[in-house]
């Protein structure tokens, strides 16, 4: 029986994807679409072999998965040369396009699955590069394609975003959508911009983090430290436009036109905050911001956000500790207090 799900292009990004549906209990084809010689393309599938098992490996020491689940994952895996996938491509139900970014390839690639693929596999490629709409064209269906974008590790981030052309169909990108969560994935829809949603903003998060060290403000170390334990915790728990309503778009407006004038225009807020702001659209005092508060308990969803937060605080051994001055309060007292009269 030909393998269900395949993905073009045997590298990094491909072996992920690979490992993410090996794992959830799928067959995968993992096809190697460049010609070689026998004894090159034997090399190729052993490297990407290995690169698998290490990746399995890797999950199954983080407690993921055990050895023995590593082991039926791995058996699930097929390598395919060019000249012998056509038998798993003509029953692939979906294919993940995963050769390198430039054109020239993914050009190559998509007339390949053109000609190869049943008329109903939804096919999808994993650029971070090239906008859908740019892609499509190359295609002889765009009606079946999409741009599906993981994040790397592949096999443990759990976000993937999701690019549809103006030509896809419904039924596709539902179907990607459906397998996306298969694999444990949390898909999100993005309109075809260039940077998706998370290369946009990490993208200007880490100019800005760089340019603190150029300028001086920070070490590299304090930064990383600030990020981590402030930036990142409270934004893995409340999204970046939830934080906004947390706050108040009014907080933003002001402490961005501060940061506009004290340090580059760049800092000043987009035009929807103002618009938020005048719409009386503030947030979760107006009980509507970014988001519609209206028929929310607000204590309890405030509650509820604040109790992930102190799951991820304890996961770390960071939460407040009661008593935690006393030692220096004691030592304090026995080397500054006032001798006995």
């Amino acid at each position: 029986m030909a393998a269900p799900l395949c993905v073009i292009g045997a590298g990094r990004m491909g072996q992920g994807i690979a490992a993410s549906y090996l794992i959830a209990g799928l067959e995968v084809s993992l096809i190697d679409l460049k010609p070689r010689a026998a004894d090159e393309q034997a090399r190729v599938h052993d490297a990407a072999r290995a690169a698998v098992r290490a990746e399995l490996g890797m999950l199954a020491r983080l407690g993921v998965l055990s050895e023995d689940q590593a082991d039926a994952a791995l058996a699930r895996l097929r390598l395919r040369a060019r000249d012998d996938a056509a038998a798993d491509l003509r029953a692939a139900r979906a294919v993940f396009e995963a050769v390198p970014e430039r054109l020239d390839a993914k050009r190559d690639a998509l007339r390949w699955l053109d000609e190869a693929c049943p008329a109903d596999a939804v096919v999808a490629s994993t650029t971070s590069t090239f906008l859908v709409t740019e892609l499509a064209a190359l295609t002889a269906h765009p009606e079946r394609f999409l741009n599906a974008h993981w994040l790397n590790p592949a096999s443990l981030i759990p976000l993937v975003e999701v690019s549809r052309g103006p030509a896809t169909r419904d039924a596709a990108a539902d179907q990607l959508l459906e397998l996306l969560r298969i694999a444990g994935k949390t898909p999100v829809m993005c309109a075809p911009s260039a940077g998706y949603i998370v290369p946009r903003i990490q993208a200007l998060a880490m100019n800005e983090a760089a340019r603190m060290v150029e300028e001086g403000v920070a070490s590299a170390e304090d930064i990383d430290t600030a990020v981590r334990l402030g930036f990142g915790l409270r934004f893995s728990v409340l999204g970046l436009l939830e934080f906004i309503d947390w706050g108040g778009g009014d907080i933003l407006y002001y402490a961005s036109r501060y940061l506009a004038g004290a340090l580059d225009p760049r800092f000043a807020a987009p035009d929807v905050i103002a618009r938020n702001m005048e719409q009386g659209r503030k947030g979760l005092r107006d009980g509507q911001g970014f988001y519609d508060y209206a028929g929310v308990d607000v204590d309890a969803y405030r509650m509820q956000r604040l109790e992930q937060l102190r799951d991820r605080l304890a996961l770390l051994g960071l939460l407040p500790r009661c008593g935690s001055a006393r030692d220096w309060a004691g030592a304090g007292a026995g080397a500054g207090a006032a001798p006995a009269a």
